[in-house]
């Protein structure tokens, strides 16, 4: 099998989602043990947090492009996939009471859309 450009870019995207997703995931957890228990805090804040910097990169590339696409690669696929849960988010909703379980989910959604629509605005106003 020859090694190919092809095949060495292939193989660094693999390396840049790897550390991307390493960082993120040990940075998930930190925020978790940072926070206080009781309430799912550490979940919400990653995916509202995650949910902004998704819209940051998201409408960086439609309004500017400035950013690499391995930049997009890292920070995207690798940091935020593994920053953001949506399965501890499941799981720790279906633990709670169902008074506090619809006020995560609605915390969750509701602040995640408008983190990305403050994103928008955001990048609108660099632009």
């Amino acid at each position: 099998m020859a090694v190919t450009a092809e095949r060495v870019r292939e193989a660094e995207t693999v390396l840049l989602v790897a550390v991307g997703g390493f960082a993120g995931a040990v940075l998930r957890y930190a925020v978790d043990v940072v926070l206080p228990a009781g309430f799912p805090w550490g979940t919400l804040a990653v995916n509202v947090a995650g949910s902004f910097a998704l819209g940051l990169l998201l409408y960086e590339s439609r309004l500017a492009g400035v950013l690499r696409s391995e930049t997009r690669t890292v920070a995207g696929t690798g940091f935020l996939s593994s920053f953001t849960t949506y399965s501890t988010f499941a799981v720790e909703t279906a633990a709670l009471s169902p008074a506090l379980a619809a006020v995560n989910v609605v915390a969750n959604y509701a602040l995640a859309i408008a983190a990305v629509l403050l994103a928008r605005r955001v990048t609108r106003g660099l632009v």
